[in-house]
């Protein structure tokens, strides 16, 4: 039976209403989301059996949180309990020329306070055919990067391969290293690295000649990334494919979405769609690393499961939250050319 583990954080969501701002606003919507967290609930939907592990503290916003990760059928059994908060994140849904924004209230959350010895990750590793952690969880927090390091470590030594998002936050780097000092040893034990058109280039200092993120117009050349992937492979020589979402923003509710794959031999390009009324973007990362995730599982296709994450995360920028709600079904409808919007009944 095919399994997946994910670490991380996932925080109670909190995000205006109806394009509000933080200052008009006088009532927020309640969800939860968080990188890993959203990974293991969009495979989950397709059917993949998944655990989430994180540290909580054991009061009444955690069960709520777990009992929303158990309703989509993310596994919590390895789910550690310690700490007095769990993380919050504040919402503020960007229009036309103005960008969405997001305020963080994590500091000394459950998870941030996590330490190595705290989980068992041979018992979480049981069964799995696959781990994923992101580049936000190791900004958490010095021991959070330790746990991240061991939890790594022992995937390799299980035989586990092990997929990470280098996913860049700037605003998470405050408790003295920085991404360049921390990231390098955990990346090397990662069998497939995935970043967006800045992640390679705020981490590692790789990036495409000529290229800027916030001027693309829309349209981003596929072809000046096969030189970050093969710098990423390079650079950390297990990696077995690098892979880069590729995202032109038009404006904030108007983007271009798509991605590249580098798997040492050739360059796959996915196809490019045109997300012209974004309901909501928080986790399209996500939902791509979820797709791509199964698609390499259930396809064994490099090709295949490229398609298939660029077209489920076409469809969460259709879907309010964190997470990606789509099904397989719909997924490889979009991939065959679907996507009239019909009403299906």
């Amino acid at each position: 039976m095919t399994k997946v583990v994910t670490f991380g954080e996932v925080m109670l969501r909190l995000a205006t209403p109806s394009y509000l701002r933080f200052s008009q606003a006088g009532e927020y919507t309640a969800t939860f989301g968080g990188g890993e967290a959203n990974v293991a609930v969009s495979l989950a939907g397709y059917g993949i059996a998944t655990e989430f592990v994180t540290r909580m503290p054991d009061n009444d916003i955690a069960r709520c949180c777990l009992g929303e990760l158990r309703k989509h059928g993310v596994g919590t059994s390895h789910v550690v309990y310690g700490g007095d908060r769990l993380g919050i994140y504040f919402l503020e849904t960007g229009a036309v020329a103005r960008p969405s924004k997001v305020i963080y209230d994590r500091a000394h959350s459950a998870v941030s306070e996590i330490r190595p010895g705290m989980v068992d990750w041979e018992k979480a590793f049981e069964g799995a055919s696959w781990f994923h952690w992101t580049g936000i969880t190791p900004a958490i927090s010095q021991g959070a990067a330790d746990t991240c390091l061991e939890a790594i470590r022992t995937a390799n030594r299980m035989g586990i391969p092990v997929s990470v998002d280098l996913n860049y936050r700037k605003n998470l780097w405050k408790y003295g290293k920085t991404a360049g000092e921390v990231m390098p040893a955990l990346v090397e034990g990662c069998d497939l690295i995935l970043g967006n058109e800045e992640d390679a280039e705020k981490v590692f200092g790789i990036k495409p000649e000529g290229f800027d993120a916030a001027a693309t117009g829309g349209r981003v050349d596929s072809a000046r990334f096969e030189s970050v992937c093969r710098r990423l492979m390079e650079r950390f020589p297990r990696a077995r494919k690098a892979v880069v979402t590729l995202r032109g923003s038009v404006n904030a509710n108007h983007n271009t979405w798509s991605g590249v794959l580098w798997n040492g031999q050739e360059l796959i390009e996915a196809p490019t769609y045109d997300i012209t009324h974004i309901v909501d973007r928080v986790g399209g990362g996500d939902s791509f690393m979820g797709g791509l995730i199964y698609g390499l599982l259930a396809y064994r296709d490099d090709r295949r499961a490229l398609a298939f994450a660029v077209a489920a995360s076409a469809l969460k920028h259709t879907i309010y939250g964190d997470f990606n709600l789509a099904t397989v079904a719909e997924v490889e409808n979009l991939m065959k050319g679907d996507a009239s919007g019909r009403v299906v009944r």
